[in-house]
Parts: structure tokens; C-alpha cells; sequence
């Protein structure tokens, strides 16, 4: 039976994301698909396929109408390349990419060109600079020396960049350097600054032998690329103590366990793993991309809410025309460079994973941090690994093995044919769940209760609906509980929800840190490649607890971990929800004295040369007085205004960093460097000023008063100005469905 568009449940925010994202546009920017017709065009799109395996039009229309009953059902999505750009004249649909970054100019700027070609066609790619040769190492052909890794990572920052500036996602980034590479202190620190390398996530490859020295208390050679000879020594517990201050002081750089990946590598003849997509959870060869879906598992839980139990036999079954789908997406696919096509066909790697697992938790009325919990994500795992497995080997035998088959590690081990090299990943799937309603990846849910902002731009409480049901018929919901949760996004340990609730309804903040590790390491027992999971810390976290992270997740069997410890990042907004209650009192800017000194700092931007003045009170800034070199247009009028404005809100007493936050990040037509800095406006080379004036007055990063989910959230969207949220390795928008991994 077919689906039709009348049972086809999307709510509002869905609705709004596909608006923004997905639906095909006309020239004006108005969709003019629905729903239900974009994922017609998508499973007609990839039913093309069949036909080349010898389906009658008959046969492959039966398959479009599968295809179409998985998405319309909302049991399955693909990654978002593939329902945005399937059936239409680009029909790039891989979102995970790894390019090779080799020691020359020539190559390094190869990498840059194909790194926007994929950008611009929508995917993500992961790099590893471990090849580049170290700073002030020698160049033969110029009698010069390297300028090192980090400072080429910069160039490929840029253009990530100047290409996010078009098309419907913006590109993301995975660095990767091997830990005894001997520019890794150099890399480990390349975050510490907010100003730097904003389209890139840092992941330091830890390698076996080096965590041995860590356990050792020895030291471990760091080897130079170009010469495989050791150039020096580091105490490797030191290092290891970087990476894990560093990680706890901004969330980067993560870790990759670079050995456990290449030992799962199916294909070590083809090449060695050097590096993941931007989230992690993908480990490819140089020139490979991937194709994900999810299998959505809150449509899988049958059964009385609270005690519902998963439908094993149907998620077998929509597991395996899932693998269909994503084999067939290799072939209709058009791919950015002909290596990358050559060698993706050549292994046929797909990536089936899930998400809802929180919402299917809550469900069958388990804590997220729980034994139970690990129990059943290794179970729902196993259950859509093998029956991936099996699908695969089927295929196989209807259309042949992966062409390097033969060559693989399932040969040497006398394994049958399957069709292809690896089956199943775990991804974030920020805006997928969004469209299908459900949580994150398997990470716990966020908040309980959110502000959603509208179209007409004001805000709306959003509850989440089973909290709100059980509430309701359980006698204790309340406006005033909702609006606590909606500031606070957790239920905490309020009396008036019942035990039972409070436990099942966790939030990622209610989690401890072994509970996230232990969850991500069940489900990675039965992933081929990886799984893409955030750790979330309490604010008054200690390394300590970042160290401990680190080691569970080696110990557990994990590829990879990210953390993210509250309030560690600059970018952050004040408050979500409704702001504290006031005296009543406007505030009343304070009398300019009739002497201030200050400075004038001199900005290059797009607009010209921007001059900012800075006057300071006794231990805070007063007023800011901003204009562009020539006088006149609009540019100059708008810097003046922005100057009176930011003035007034420092005489009213208004925090000097939050006004700083508001400005930076504000983009124009025309960015541009300053002494290694890019500067996307006006307003934003007025943020960055006031930034370093405070930097200077030691002001800068102090404790806000701000009370609730405001240290937990990840900045302002850059789309609608909603709230980011951590999940996954990515920052995610519920509202508007950006996301920034």
C-alpha cells in the first residue's frame, strides 16, 4: 500500500525546516514541492538504479513506491544531500567525504580546490594533515622552510568560508593530526582562540603505542613525515594532559583512536584510514565518500507507552530495503572528481544507522543512564548490523561483490560476497530528526521544554509532547512546571513529578559522563564504522573528568569522543526562555564624565578601513565611537549608529562581552582579512575591538549571572537567531534546522 500525503504527519517545525532546506525552490525562493513530492522525487531518483541490474519498469516502479513508503512513513530518512539534491540536476547525495592532503604546494591547493567543489555540492569533508611537513622544516625546491600544517588549515578555513556563503548548507570540516606528528602541540592549541578555524573540528589520532606511554609515564618519538626518521621526544603523559585541558577548556580537540579504526578497515590493500568526516563517525580512505540514512526507532517501539517493547521482526524488514536504498545511491549518485567516484564504487561503502533512541527509551520507560539502556542499544544495534550484513551478502548475489573484494579482509577470512564494505554508522542526524520528529542520533535528549521562535518572529513554549501527555494524565502538569523547565530544560529534582518520571525523562545535562560512554560504546559493539556522540559535562567539571572520559572510551572499545563541558565556549547566548524578572526599573544610562581617555584601534574590512575608539570608565568600557575612513553612504551611517547604540548599552550598565557577542559573527557581501583575522563586516570588526579591549582590561570571559541552559547551549544561529545546541559532534538549530558541525 501506498502512503498519501493526507497521512503524512509533519509538524510545524518539520514543516519549517523542510521549507528552508529541502523543498525544490523557484526563482524567487518559494517552494513549489510538498512533502510527500520531494520524497517522490527522491525514491524515483534512486529507483533508477534497478534498472540497471535488470528491473522491468514494472519492478522498478515497485521499488520507487518502497522507497517512497520509507521516508513518507518517516521509518527512514537519508543523509540530507540525498533528499536534497536526488532527482535534481546537481544529484550529488554523499554527505561524508575524506580528501588527501600531501606534502607539496601543489597538492595542498588541490585539496583546497576539491574541498569547495564538495562543499558547494553540499557534502562535509575530513582531512588528515598528518603528511604536511613540520614548521620551519626544509623545502628542497625553494631553499625555504614550511610554514607547518596548522597554517595551511587556515587557507582551507577561508574557503570553507567564502563558499558557506551559497547554497543550501554550509560546509564542515574534520582536521585530524597524528599525536606524533611534531607539530601536535602546535595543533592541540589551534582553538584556543574563538577567532580561528571556526569551520573546522580539531581531533587529535592517538595511537596505541602512544597511549601505552601515557599508561607508562615514558616518552614517545615524534617522527617527521617527510623523512619517517624521529626529530624529537615528548613526556607522552604531558601531552595527554594538553589534550585533555585544551578539550576541557572548549570542547576541542577531540580524540580519534587512529589504530582501532585501521584495524576495522575492510580494504587495508586499498590504503590506511587517516581521517573521518567532520562528525567523526565515518573513517574513510583518502578520496572516499560514504552515503548515511537513519532508521528511525521511536516507529519501531510497540506496545502501552512506558512499557513498549521494539518490533524486532519489522525493523528487520525495513532495515533491509533501507540497505537497497543506500546501494542504489552509489549508483545514481554524481560525484565531485572522478577519484572519488572511482574509488567509492570501488568499496560500495554505506552507512545505515539509527536515531530516536532517546524518544524509544522514554517509551519503553527506561533511563537513558542505565544498564538497561546500554542493554538495549547494544541489542537494536545488533539486530540492524547483522540483518545490514545479510541484506548486503543478498545483493551480492543479485548484483556482485564490492569490485576490491577479493582484496578485502572478509576474503582472507573465507567470509561470503557482500556488496558492500561496510554497512552501518551512527551519525548525528540534526536536521533528519527534526523532519522526522524525533531525538538526535543516540544522544539523550537536550531539553524537555524550549522556545520555538515563529515565522511573525515572536516565541512559543514547546513541550516535549510525551512529557506533556503523561503529565497531563498522570494529574501534574502546570503552566509554572513548564516554564521552569522551559528556562532550565530539565525537571531536576522537583517533587512535583513523580520518581518514575524524573528518571525517565533525563536530559543530556542528567546524564553522568560514564553514562554517555557507556551508551556510545553499546552501540559502537555493533557499528562497522562509528559512532558520532557528544559527552556533555557539568560546567564545574574538572579535567579529571575529561581524562576519565577519554580513557572509558578507550577501554570501552570506542573509535573516537568529543566533550563538552558547560559554558566553555565563547560563542554562547545569555538565556533562552523568558528573561529573570525585573524590579520593574528600566535601566537609565549613567552621565558621561567630561574626560575619558581610550584608544582608537584601525580595522581593514570590506568597506574599507574601520576606525573604532574605545573610551574607558575606571575598570569598564564607556563608549564606542566607530566610522569607516570615508565619510558618507550608508556604511558610515550604519557604523555610526552602531556606535551610538553599543554607547548607550554600556552607560545602561549592559555586560561589555554580551554586547560584543551580539556584534561578532555578523556577516556582509564582502569579508576580509586583518592581521590574520577575518573580518565578515563592519559590526563584526566593531565586536572583535571590543573584544580585545576587554582581553586587555581582563575582562573578558567572566561569569555571567545569567541563570539556566544558557552555559549549555553552543551560540546563536547564524540563520534565524535561534539557539544552538550541542548534539552529536554538531551544533544544531531545532528551530530552523541549521546545523554546524
Amino acid at each position: 500500500m501506498i502512503i498519501d500525503c493526507e497521512h503524512l504527519s509533519i509538524p510545524p517545525s518539520a514543516l519549517r525546516v523542510l521549507e528552508a532546506r529541502y523543498l525544490r525552490k523557484d526563482a524567487l525562493g518559494a517552494p513549489i514541492e510538498t512533502p510527500c513530492e520531494m520524497f517522490r522525487r527522491v525514491a524515483a531518483a534512486v529507483a533508477c538504479a534497478e534498472t540497471a541490474y535488470g528491473a522491468s519498469p514494472a519492478e522498478r516502479r515497485g521499488w520507487e513506491d518502497a522507497f517512497y513508503n520509507l521516508m513518507c512513513s518517516l521509518d527512514f530518512l537519508p543523509n540530507s544531500p540525498t533528499l536534497m539534491n536526488a532527482g535534481l540536476d546537481l544529484q550529488q547525495l554523499s554527505a561524508c567525504f575524506v580528501l588527501p592532503v600531501e606534502d607539496s604546494m601543489e597538492g595542498i591547493f588541490d585539496a583546497v580546490k576539491h574541498t569547495a567543489m564538495i562543499h558547494k555540492s553540499g557534502g562535509g569533508t575530513g582531512f588528515s594533515f598528518s603528511r604536511v611537513r613540520p614548521k620551519n622544516d626544509r623545502v628542497q625546491s625553494t631553499h625555504g622552510v614550511s610554514s607547518g600544517p596548522v597554517s595551511f588549515m587556515a587557507v582551507f578555513d577561508a574557503a570553507t568560508e567564502t563558499v558557506r556563503q551559497g547554497g543550501k548548507r554550509r560546509g564542515a570540516n574534520m582536521a585530524i593530526l597524528r599525536v606524533d606528528h611534531p607539530d601536535i602541540l602546535e595543533f592541540i592549541d589551534a582553538k584556543t582562540s574563538s577567532q580561528r578555524l571556526n569551520n573546522f573540528n580539531l581531533s587529535v589520532a592517538l595511537t596505541d603505542s602512544f597511549l601505552t606511554a601515557v599508561a607508562n609515564d615514558t616518552t614517545y618519538d615524534l617522527v617527521s613525515p617527510r623523512t619517517a626518521e624521529p626529530v624529537a621526544t615528548l613526556k607522552a603523559a604531558e601531552v595527554f594532559k594538553t589534550i585533555v585541558d585544551r578539550a576541557w577548556r572548549n570542547g576541542e580537540p577531540g580524540v580519534v583512536f587512529i589504530d582501532r579504526m585501521n584495524r576495522d578497515n575492510p580494504t587495508p590493500a586499498l590504503g590506511q584510514i587517516e581521517s573521518t568526516n567532520p562528525c567523526g563517525e565515518q573513517p574513510l580512505l583518502p578520496y572516499e565518500s560514504c552515503n548515511l540514512g537513519s532508521l528511525n526507532l521511536t516507529r519501531f517501539a510497540d506496545g502501552p507507552f512506558g512499557q513498549a517493547r521494539v518490533d524486532q521482526s519489522r525493523l528487520r524488514e525495513v532495515a533491509r530495503i533501507a540497505v537497497r536504498f543506500l546501494d542504489d545511491v552509489i549508483d545514481v549518485n554524481r560525484y565531485p572528481l572522478p577519484e572519488i567516484e572511482s574509488i567509492t564504487r570501488e568499496n560500495r561503502k554505506i552507512g545505515l544507522g539509527v536515531m530516536g533512541f532517546a524518544d524509544l527509551l522514554i517509551a519503553m520507560g527506561i533511563p537513558y543512564d542505565s544498564d538497561e539502556a546500554a542493554v538495549v542499544a547494544e541489542n537494536v544495534m545488533q539486530i540492524v548490523n547483522e540483518t545490514a550484513i545479510e541484506a548486503s551478502q543478498e545483493l551480492a548475489t543479485q548484483r556482485g561483490a564490492f569490485p576490491s573484494f577479493a582484496r578485502s579482509v572478509y576474503a582472507i577470512r573465507g567470509l561470503p560476497p557482500r556488496r558492500n564494505a561496510t554497512v552501518t554508522t551512527v551519525a548525528p542526524t540534526g536536521s533528519i530528526s527534526i523532519i522526522a520528529g524525533t531525538s538526535s542520533g543516540v544522544e539523550p535528549l537536550f531539553a524537555l521544554a524550549f522556545k520555538r521562535r515563529v515565522l511573525d518572529g515572536t516565541e512559543m513554549l514547546e513541550v516535549h509532547p510525551s512529557f506533556e501527555e503523561v503529565a497531563r494524565r498522570e494529574g501534574f502538569y502546570s503552566e509554572a512546571l513548564v516554564e521552569r523547565i522551559g528556562r532550565e530544560g530539565r525537571i531536576g529534582g522537583d517533587d512535583a513529578v513523580p520518581q518514575r518520571w524524573r528518571s525517565v525523562f533525563q536530559t543530556a545535562h542528567d546524564v553522568s559522563p560514564e553514562g554517555h560512554v557507556r551508551i556510545q560504546a553499546a552501540f559502537q559493539r555493533y557499528t562497522q564504522n562509528a559512532v558520532s556522540k557528544t559527552v556533555n559535562l557539568a560546567k564545574d567539571a574538572t579535567p579529571g573528568d575529561v581524562e576519565r572520559v577519554f580513557r572509558a572510551a578507550f577501554d570501552l572499545g570506542c573509535k573516537g569522543v568529543t566533550v563538552y563541558r558547560d559554558g566553555s565556549r565563547d560563542a554562547q547566548v545569555l538565556s533562552i526562555g523568558s528573561p529573570p524578572e525585573s524590579s520593574g526599573e528600566l535601566r537609565v544610562p549613567v552621565a558621561r564624565p567630561e574626560t575619558l581617555s581610550g584608544r582608537t584601534v584601525r580595522t581593514n574590512t570590506g568597506c574599507g578601513n574601520l576606525y573604532v575608539t574605545i573610551n574607558e570608565g575606571s575598570e569598564t568600557p564607556l563608549e564606542l565611537f566607530a566610522h569607516i575612513g570615508k565619510a558618507g553612504g550608508c556604511a558610515a551611517s550604519q557604523t555610526e549608529a552602531i556606535g551610538r547604540l553599543v554607547s548607550l548599552a554600556l552607560r545602561s550598565g549592559v555586560d561589555p562581552n554580551a554586547v560584543a557577542k551580539q556584534l561578532r559573527g555578523v556577516r556582509c557581501p564582502f569579508p576580509a582579512w586583518n592581521h590574520g583575522h577575518r573580518v565578515l563586516s563592519c559590526a563584526d570588526g566593531i565586536g572583535q575591538v571590543l573584544e580585545d579591549a576587554l582581553t586587555t582590561l581582563g575582562r573578558s570571559g567572566g561569569e555571567s549571572s545569567t541563570q539556566g541552559r544558557a552555559d549549555r547551549l553552543a551560540g546563536t544561529c547564524a540563520d534565524c537567531g535561534g539557539v544552538l545546541e550541542f548534539e552529536g559532534g554538531c551544533s544544531v538549530c531545532h528551530a530552523c534546522g541549521f546545523t554546524r558541525c
